[in-house]
């Protein structure tokens, strides 16, 4: 019915500048907002009644919202949901993805010139106060133009990536799960990426990573965590990587073998690796990572931003326009391919 409220609960707080742009939607809108990530601290009468949630840690029970027809998230990635019956229901679950697309891809171009330009080792030489005797040797840069990026996930993230490093005149290869289905159905922010997926020389089918990371002289992982991509770049994508590449993970910490990237590193057949991204998260203490000077580790926070709330709120007001038309939701969640 055009008339009927449209119940709306918020589990994440927001600002009322935001709360606002969510009910100037429609007047249909009736927004409440409980920050929780116990749904049993919320009332059992308006979980009843609510059609759409807009969550960030946790779900509730399918018995408990009865009348739930539609998921946003408030992350990208939505692996901590993974194994919630409400994924596999009826209801329509969205991601954020595409509002995390300029800081991530900013970060990893940050640290492959910090790593193609030896900056680890610059600064550690400048904290010792030591004028490095044969510096043009050691510190010998790889730069980004006519170097290869080979980008494992061509998704929004990876499609911008591909754009700066493009722009800095290297070749770029990718890696994307779908060939058949190249043109980026996703949301994404104007200017940004490469919707038609013109930049790559070539696309590979992940079957094919292991030739195509040999070409490489920088491999970015933004891969999404799948039960497909999980140990995905193992011992063997990684012995094929070409000798001395850096390797840059943004992704989830369980698509990369930390044991088979740390003898690829000690052994010095890769020059470098960047890893925003852990299987344990901290880092342990005893991890040899904190000892290699030849690696950026940083604490999970590609994503952060001060930007982002009102990137999300942008995706959500915008399915919230597409749901009151009964138009298809941007960023819908497949069950069967996990993301």
């Amino acid at each position: 019915m055009a008339d009927t409220p449209l119940k709306v609960l918020a589990t994440v707080s927001i600002p009322e500048a935001d709360a606002a742009r969510i009910r100037a939607v429609s007047p249909r809108i009736e927004l409440t907002i409980h920050p929780t990530r116990d749904y049993s601290s919320i009332p059992e009468k308006l979980l009843d009644s609510v059609e759409v949630l807009y969550t960030m840690y946790t779900l509730p029970d399918p018995d408990q919202v009865p009348n739930l027809r539609w998921i946003q998230a408030h992350t990208s990635g939505i692996d901590q949901f993974v194994g919630h019956p409400l994924l596999d229901s009826d209801v329509i679950v969205t991601t954020m993805s595409g509002t995390s697309t300029p800081q991530m891809a900013e970060f990893v171009l940050m640290v492959m010139l910090a790593l193609g330009h030896r900056l680890p080792q610059i600064m550690s030489s400048s904290v010792e106060e030591q004028w490095a005797d044969g510096r043009y040797a050691r510190f010998e840069p790889l730069e980004l133009f006519n170097s290869t990026v080979g980008i494992l996930g061509y998704g929004s993230i990876g499609r911008e990536v591909a754009r700066l490093c493009s722009s800095f005149g290297a070749t770029v290869l990718a890696t994307k799960r779908n060939l058949k289905m190249i043109v980026d159905q996703g949301y994404s922010l104007d200017g940004l990426g490469d919707p038609g997926a013109d930049l790559p020389d070539r696309l590979y089918p992940p079957e094919a990573t292991s030739s195509m990371v040999s070409l490489c002289d920088y491999v970015v992982i933004t891969l999404p965590l799948t039960a497909k991509t999980k140990g995905m770049v193992n011992a063997e994508v990684i012995g094929a990587m070409k000798p001395g590449a850096y390797l840059i993970d943004v992704s989830r910490g369980s698509i990369l073998d930390h044991g088979a990237l740390i003898e690829a590193l000690t052994s010095g057949r890769l020059a470098g690796a960047a890893l925003d991204v852990y299987p344990v998260e901290p880092l342990p203490e005893s991890s040899p990572l904190w000892e290699m000077a030849n690696v950026i580790l940083s604490p999970h926070l590609a994503g952060s931003t001060p930007q982002y709330f009102n990137r999300a709120m942008d995706l959500f007001t915008q399915n919230l326009g597409h749901y009151l038309a009964d138009r298809s939701l941007l960023n819908r969640y497949d069950p069967e391919q996990g993301y």
